[in-house]
């Protein structure tokens, strides 16, 4: 193997309780990923569309958990998630991004969740409809 080849995972711990998978690769680099980032940035069709543009915004998946882990060749797993999603398969590359990157990951996807007048727990937001809704985001 190359010094220049990517990263490869030397474990995999599913953390049912924190919602976190924790990898740690051969490189010493750890990462703690979200069940629910890793949903909602499923490298499936049907979260990723079928091209630029396409993707289809998760939402309500901040309960999401995974019921397992499945291999896929020796360049990706499969999350089986409590949803029923299977579909995306996150190879090496992709989880060693979405930890690398998942602070700047979270913060579009918050943002695109509030843009289409989302919460993270519910779905759709109780302020969603008012004109210039940005305030301070308790209205009651």
């Amino acid at each position: 193997m190359s010094s220049s080849s990517s990263p490869i995972p030397v474990s995999f711990k599913v953390r049912k309780v924190s919602r976190v998978v924790e990898v740690e690769f051969d490189d010493g680099v750890m990462f703690a990923l979200p069940f629910e980032l890793m949903r909602v940035y499923s490298p499936s069709a049907e979260v990723r569309g079928h091209g630029p543009g396409q993707e289809v915004l998760q939402t309500g998946k901040r309960e999401v958990g995974i019921n397992g882990i499945e291999p896929v060749g020796n360049y990706g797993v499969k999350p089986l998630f409590s949803d029923g999603h299977s579909s995306g398969i996150f190879t090496w590359d992709f989880l060693y991004q979405l930890g690398r990157d998942q602070a700047a990951m979270w913060e579009t996807y918050l943002q695109k969740l509030e843009a289409a007048g989302f919460t993270r727990e519910s779905g759709r937001d109780h302020v969603a409809g008012e004109e210039g809704g940005h305030g301070c985001g308790h209205h009651h």
